[in-house]
């Protein structure tokens, strides 16, 4: 018996309970799909009289194989390292990545975006300047174009996100520092270019209040992108006026943990746990060359592979489903603390 008429797929995959994806693919070749799964599909089919837009699908079918990865800063080895991951995924399941850096400049992301548009990509992968983002561009282009944004989230914007948990970055940091010696202080920039910066703080925070401990945040000047050069200026003027109020470091990023550990070695000072050190510092990403300072920094590391598997896995789902999924998703994966030297 008919109960109701159903204008599109997004409709039927809602009464059907069966994915969009997999309602994708039988349509394309009914023996695709296991035989439950097609039994249960046919059975839909006849309960609410659905027939799918056939002309809709073949034009699906002539989608580019095109993906457009989009980073904020491609000079940061950070996003070099992922954009090389998410590349591969890319290349694998045979899709044309092509990559884009906006050097942290709102105008040139707007240009790439725009541009992107145009070329009318099957889907794209978006890491945005985040604060310095152009909001409402951003949402303009989620609108038009498949996009799954990557590591920093724009509540309500694109299809989905993937990134890493900065609570877990600084947790487990910061629970370590505290058992292992002096409660850390915190080094991070006043006006930071990425917004993971600010939940890192939050986090930092919330995690001394509920170890009884008093926060010091130490807040050093400079913009942009240049992380090292700022680090190891704000570092300076620290140890030139004072020096750090304990004698553990938390940095809010390794690049900045790197330009410490450079002013450190200006002034004399020795780093790490043994005798006659000065500081310990620790910090949080696990930059590729973290493990090559002296001495090695110790860090709470992204999983690199899980989130760019994710990210992919997830935009492939979503240029399968027709570039809009029922609901937006947000998937984060945890850090993993690694010891090193410096702590």
């Amino acid at each position: 018996m008919v109960e109701r008429k159903l204008k599109n797929m997004e409709e039927f995959a809602a009464v059907s309970g069966i994915s969009r994806p997999t309602l994708s693919k039988y349509f394309n070749n009914p023996e695709s799909v296991r035989q439950t799964t097609r039994l249960r599909i046919e059975d839909a089919l006849q309960k609410y009289d659905f027939r799918p837009n056939i002309f809709a699908m073949n034009q699906n079918r002539k989608l580019t194989k095109n993906v457009g990865i989009v980073v904020p800063f491609l000079a940061d080895p950070f996003f070099t390292e992922i954009a090389r991951k998410l590349e591969q995924r890319c290349l694998e399941a045979g899709f044309h990545p092509t990559l884009y850096s906006a050097h942290g400049q709102q105008q040139l992301e707007n240009e790439i975006l725009d541009s992107l548009r145009s070329l009318k990509p099957a889907g794209v992968l978006l890491a945005p300047l985040g604060r310095a983002s152009d909001k409402l561009s951003v949402e303009k282009f989620c609108q038009d174009v498949p996009t799954v944004l990557f590591d920093s989230n724009i509540e309500g914007i694109g299809e989905a996100f993937v990134g890493s948990d900065n609570f877990s970055f600084v947790s487990q940091t910061v629970d370590y520092l505290t058992r292992t010696g002096e409660p850390p202080s915190f080094f991070e920039m006043r006006t930071p270019a990425n917004p993971n910066a600010n939940k890192r703080r939050a986090a930092y925070e919330q995690l001394m209040a509920e170890h009884n401990l008093e926060p010091r945040i130490l807040k050093i000047e400079g913009e942009g992108w240049a992380f090292e050069q700022i680090g190891r200026d704000g570092a300076l003027r620290i140890l030139e006026t004072g020096g750090f109020p304990t004698n553990t470091v938390l940095c809010s990023n390794d690049r900045l943990a790197i330009g410490l550990l450079s002013a450190c070695y200006e002034k004399g000072l020795r780093v790490g746990r043994g005798a006659g050190c000065a500081l310990r510092v620790a910090s949080h990403d696990d930059h590729p060359f973290s493990k090559f300072t002296c001495p090695s920094l110790t860090t709470a590391a992204h999983d690199y592979d899980s989130v760019s598997d994710h990210a992919f896995k997830t935009l492939n789902n979503l240029i399968e489903a027709g570039g809009r999924f029922a609901r937006r998703e947000e998937t984060v994966f945890s850090a993993r603390l690694v010891l090193r030297s410096s702590a």
